[in-house]
């Protein structure tokens, strides 16, 4: 492998590995925003009867951002190097290629979709004598029936907090 195809697997590593967001993570009922921390907040505890899995759609506007980035700078990169190949490597072809495989990049970058479904789960439980639900993003496993607190940061937000832990993902 000579110098300019191992640049092209370095920056395309690092450029994959950079653009790899979870999507959704800041919507789980354990995250807050810097201003609801260290403020008192509602909370109640109610009893958990049901929990279902669901989907959540999450806007996936930051990876599609990343991954036009990441094909523009890739196509330019992998144009240059194979346009500057082509015709005995005069710097105009390497440069046209450079271009032409930067747009095509970023075009093919375009194609991530702006939203995605992440996993969630559908909370029923009882307070004060009625039943409600609660759809948040997370994991089955982090809750359990019975016992949990629910904290309201704003109004008709409820954050059922997890009252269960996920066994440790095996490598």
């Amino acid at each position: 492998m000579n110098l300019n195809q191992r640049s092209v697997v370095i920056i395309s590593s690092f450029l994959l590995l950079s653009a790899c967001q979870q999507p959704g993570a800041n919507l789980a009922a354990n995250v807050y925003q810097a201003d609801q921390v260290n403020q008192s907040q509602d909370a109640k505890v109610i009893n958990i009867l049901s929990l279902s899995p669901a989907k959540v759609q999450v806007s996936n506007a930051q990876n599609q951002q990343a991954a036009q980035v990441a094909g523009g700078l890739l196509g330019a990169l992998a144009g240059g190097l194979i346009g500057g190949n082509v015709s005995g490597g005069t710097v105009g072809t390497g440069l046209g290629g450079a271009a032409l495989g930067g747009v095509g990049g970023a075009a093919a970058g375009s194609l991530v979709p702006s939203t995605t479904l992440v996993d969630g789960v559908t909370i029923g439980y009882s307070e004060d004598g009625n039943i409600h639900t609660s759809t948040q993003v997370g994991e089955l496993c982090q809750f359990k029936e019975g016992q949990a607190l629910v904290v309201i940061t704003q109004a008709n937000e409820t954050r059922v907090q997890p009252n269960a832990e996920c066994p440790p993902k095996s490598s």
